[in-house]
């Protein structure tokens, strides 16, 4: 059953997809609710599951890791165990960013970070088509980042 929330509940989560390290007093003060009942909110949008994690978003190049490819991978077979031995393996490999299986003309559709050109072939050729089942593995280079966001529309 979908969680209802309500207009505060939208505001406190908007405010922490802004910035999550705030203060619960600033938190509150956006929402509209002074701090005791903002925090109260935010443990049990927390316990229903709604806020997932706290993270800090790193920039990527700032720590060395400038080569992003989307791949399309292809499976020789689409039956339970090779497409859950696959998603297991892509749990595991920390270059893999997102990993989704897809409907359509291939199986899997990853997002993928590296250093560069040559990392990224090191990746493709000693983990990705290493993994049994593999049938193809199609890689696509954008040129340019024009928005990549993860705050959600709410």
């Amino acid at each position: 059953m979908p969680i209802k929330l309500d207009a505060i509940d939208r505001r406190i989560l908007r405010a922490l997809q802004q910035n999550s390290n705030q203060t619960n007093a600033d938190i509150a003060q956006q929402a509209g609710l002074s701090p005791t009942p903002c925090l109260r909110r935010v443990h049990l949008l927390e316990e229903q599951g709604v806020i997932d994690a706290y993270v800090a978003l790193l920039n990527p190049a700032a720590v060395e890791l400038r080569f992003t490819a989307f791949v399309r991978v292809t499976l020789e077979r689409q039956d339970k165990t090779t497409v859950e031995r696959f998603a297991r393996e892509m749990e595991q490999a920390p270059e893999v960013l997102e990993c989704h299986l897809m409907a359509g003309s291939y199986d899997y559709l990853l997002r993928v970070i590296a250093k560069d050109l040559d990392d990224y072939q090191r990746f493709q050729m000693e983990t990705l088509t290493q993994i049994e089942g593999v049938r193809n593995v199609e890689t696509e280079i954008p040129l340019k980042r024009i928005k990549q966001t993860v705050r959600l529309p709410i």
